[in-house]
């Protein structure tokens, strides 16, 4: 369904982006129209942050066409587009204004940088400013500073500010990640007013209870083209299947419930203050996805299973024993592995550091136990690395290639290698499948699925389609704990969006 020509506020047509010779874009077409709350839906990778950088000014085209309120328009930056009525509010909401200012100060930031008055009062300043929270109802401290808000509050300080510039499109990027339901239910009554007001708002979320409460129209982006759209009421399992490219299935992997031995087991878990408390069993063999929105406390889950973080409440076993750690060489020692989100960050060592070959950088944690007398055998590190090349197809001109020479697929491998080279009991992977492409996941999925053995595989992702690729179990996390869907397309669907008919409970398989 599509708005009548005179009413479209927005319209990007054959919009095509590409970044070396990834292709993020590929004649995408999108209209929103005045009045009209359109949902835009797609996995991580789809081309939906590409699109909106180039809606609102952050990106150039590299080819198509755009037109606001029927006029062709093309942007060089953010400041132009904002300045045409295109306001956007990024999931980051500490970017949604100045920090180190007033709120009073950031509510009037654009009138202040513009063509405001030269020289201006804090009396001054504070009064437009309520006069500008006033238009979506906004009761804040004025002397607040702005970082000293929560998310909500964040966004609607941009969106105030928004309303105050008059703009005709506001574009809302994850707007609920980090808000709780009663904030959340605000947001909405705030766009539903907006709505009747005029504005076009595109509104991007992974959660389908917000697209269900909010959205008139829903469309799907998939390999940088608009392949589904939906009128209201919304047909979720049709669209999450437009959004992966195939039906909703419960796991690609399932089968019968494993019988195996149990490796780790959570009873009675709360991991933050007021989140609902769940069990969940591990077993030898067996590859479980946690997926959810990010926020969600995929990462914390799998940090208390590494013993970083302590549930605020209940117990953490692991091979029948109570289960924590003072640090991370003691869960390596048990046999305890993660790789974080941020590869660079927790995995890889600069190339210029002694060590931060392929060959070093897979021995690293293992040192110690490879090496007790603290002498160090190049020889034998470059063996594990060849054997790690071979296996799983890594692109490196030999053991002694720096990371920073590799492609992000193949530094992922390296990471994954680190970990097949010692036996292992638990094994937890953060968003592994982050900036790779398609080859280099599907060898990654092989490395996982084929390295199984007698340990547990623990794999937190925000994106549906790597679940259903990879895991024999999938769980959904919401809200800090953890939802079972019975295995149909809708019950699934419903959990990752949180919608009302998927309920925790306990997790044994």
């Amino acid at each position: 369904m599509s708005a009548p020509q005179a009413s479209i506020a927005l319209s990007v047509t054959g919009i095509e982006k590409s970044f070396g010779p990834t292709r993020a874009l590929a004649g995408a077409d999108l209209t929103v129209a005045a009045g009209e709350i359109v949902a835009l839906m797609g996995a991580n990778g789809a081309g939906k942050s590409t699109l909106v950088k180039i809606i609102s000014g952050s990106y150039w085209p590299d080819a198509g066409t755009m037109t606001l309120g029927g006029k062709a328009v093309s942007f060089a930056s953010p400041r132009e587009a904002k300045a045409a009525g295109i306001a956007t509010v990024h999931q980051a909401t500490d970017q949604a204004g100045a920090a180190g200012l007033t709120v009073a100060e950031n509510l009037t930031l654009d009138e202040l940088c513009g063509t405001g008055p030269l020289f201006v009062s804090g009396r001054s300043i504070r009064r437009r400013a309520r006069a500008i929270a006033g238009l979506i109802d906004l009761d804040l401290p004025m002397d607040r500073d702005f970082l000293d808000l929560r998310p909500a509050e964040r966004q609607l300080v941009a969106i105030a500010r928004a309303v105050a510039a008059k703009a005709s499109v506001l574009i809302l990027d994850e707007p609920t990640s980090s808000l709780s339901t009663a904030e959340a239910e605000r947001l909405f009554a705030l766009l539903k007013r907006l709505r009747a007001q005029g504005m076009a708002i595109l509104y991007i979320s992974h959660r389908l209870g917000d697209l269900a409460a909010i959205a008139d129209r829903a469309v799907v982006l998939r390999g940088g083209r608009i392949v589904g759209a939906f009128p209201r009421p919304i047909d979720f399992p049709a669209a999450v299947a437009a959004m992966i490219g195939r039906p909703l299935e419960a796991a690609a992997h399932g089968g019968e419930p494993s019988t195996a031995p149990i490796i780790a087991a959570l009873r009675n878990v709360q991991l933050i203050p007021g989140a609902v408390r769940f069990d969940l069993d591990l077993r030898s063999g067996e590859v479980v996805a946690i997926t959810g929105t990010l926020g969600s406390g995929k990462s914390r889950l799998l940090r208390v299973l590494f013993g970083l973080d302590t549930p605020h409440a209940g117990t953490v076993t692991l091979d029948g024993k109570p289960w924590h750690s003072d640090g991370p060489g003691r869960s390596i020692a048990k046999g305890v592995f993660m790789v974080a989100e941020d590869r660079w960050q927790s995995s890889l060592l600069p190339p210029e550091t002694p060590g931060a070959s392929i060959a070093g950088t897979i021995a690293l944690p293992h040192l110690p136990r490879w090496f007790p007398a603290g002498i160090i055998d190049a020889t034998r590190e470059r063996l594990v690395a060849t054997d790690a090349i071979r296996r799983l197809g890594i692109k490196a001109r030999n053991a002694d290639a720096t990371l920073d020479q590799l492609s992000g697929g193949n530094q992922q491998k390296v990471v994954l290698a680190r970990w097949q080279a010692e036996p292992c009991r638990l094994l937890l992977l953060d968003e592994p499948f982050q900036g790779v492409d398609v080859g280099a996941r599907e060898d990654l999925i092989a490395a996982i699925r084929g390295s199984q053995g007698g340990s547990a595989t623990v794999i937190a992702t925000s994106d549906t389609e790597e679940a259903l690729e990879v895991a024999d179990r999938i769980l959904v996390m919401r809200d800090h704990t953890l939802i079972s869907a019975d295995g149909s397309e809708g019950s699934l669907a419903a959990a990752i969006g949180g919608a009302a008919s998927a309920s925790p409970r306990k997790l044994e398989p």
